[in-house]
């Protein structure tokens, strides 16, 4: 087996055997595009490429080290962690988060859960930057048994949208992704939690879109946009990374419509799953600033899965704790700001 650097060359097989949509060659164009470094490697076996991976490098501000990002990547193995290390001293990481996009439950040799394995890769865990479970959608399902299998109200309410008269559509051009950025800038505001800005919006969406692995559904009443989700079509899954709404209309149920409209966006693209990209556990407290969210999608019915979590390689022990203690300060002041 063998891990080396990849040119563009190896584009295509690179998105083939990539796992996550975060780990798609687009993501790393769009990253790159952000100011960051990237970096992409591919697993070899007897001259072909039967794995693929790449993490991002951010520069600390004021100092001359980076912090690594690994994120959604594959089943960490002793080598890649070799390759890790190597990579990450090059450009002076203090340390790199890895996220494995692996549920708790898949049995491995290699299983991050197991304590001796995280002592044998020198692993420690680490502040998750996504959430630790996921809800998926079984899209294999006919729409009759998707249909059946939700809960009596969220039928009611797509029923009730379908008879007010919303229609959803797909809109990947600027107009459409205004509509959605309008959308967003009233929801971070309306919810008070923190968002990135315009920029990284727009560059995500456009690398994205270009790739073909983005879709922007716009929800429409009488003219006026309700609600605008973008989409990732990744191999044979689908995503739903970022949703925006108003408060307007609220009566006529068009997020539930969203919803339905995105399970038969991902039946026609051929995707086998849809990951509703997170959820704050199988039973939140109804305090939760997420709770309404999960319960929005609990009408689905889908699964809760749990991933195998965060875990950091540490390079700079020292320079590692002062980064956690400057990082909880920088988060409590933005949220405070938002």
């Amino acid at each position: 087996m063998l891990i080396k650097p990849v040119s563009s060359s190896h584009k295509e097989d690179f998105d083939r055997l990539a796992p996550h949509p975060l780990q798609s060659w687009a993501w790393g164009e769009f990253r790159q595009k952000m100011g960051q470094k990237v970096a992409r490697f591919g697993i070899f076996k007897n001259q072909e490429m039967i794995g693929s991976f790449q993490l991002f490098f951010h520069q600390v501000p004021h100092l001359p080290f980076s912090v690594g990002y690994f994120p959604k990547g594959p089943m960490p193995t002793p080598l890649m962690i070799k390759t890790l290390k190597k990579v990450g001293q090059k450009n002076r990481a203090i340390f790199i988060k890895l996220e494995p996009n692996v549920i708790k439950s898949q049995k491995s040799i290699h299983q991050l859960a197991d304590k001796s394995q995280k002592s044998e890769l020198g692993l420690t865990p680490g502040k998750p930057l996504f959430t630790r479970h996921t809800m998926i959608i079984n899209l294999e399902k006919s729409e009759e048994e998707l249909m059946a299998g939700f809960s009596s109200k969220t039928r009611y309410n797509i029923r009730l949208a379908q008879k007010r008269g919303v229609k959803i559509i797909e809109d990947n051009s600027q107009k459409g992704f205004e509509q959605y950025w309008r959308l967003m800038e009233e929801t971070t505001k309306r919810q008070k939690f923190y968002a990135h800005n315009k920029t990284y919006h727009q560059l995500m969406w456009q690398e994205m879109n270009r790739a073909g692995t983005a879709h922007l559904l716009r929800a429409v009443y009488k003219g006026e946009t309700l609600a605008a989700w973008i989409l990732f079509a990744f191999n044979g899954v689908l995503y739903y990374p970022y949703g925006a709404s108003t408060r307007r209309h609220q009566e006529v149920m068009a997020s539930n419509l969203m919803m339905w409209e995105a399970i038969r966006l991902g039946k026609s693209l051929g995707c086998k799953k849809f990951d509703l990209w997170g959820t704050p556990g199988p039973d939140p407290k109804p305090d939760d600033p997420w709770f309404g969210f999960h319960r929005f999608k609990m009408g689905y019915r889908p699964e809760i899965v749990e991933f195998i979590g965060t875990y950091d390689l540490v390079l700079r022990p020292v320079f590692y704790q002062f980064y956690l203690w400057a990082d909880k300060i920088r988060w409590q002041f933005l949220r405070l700001k938002a």
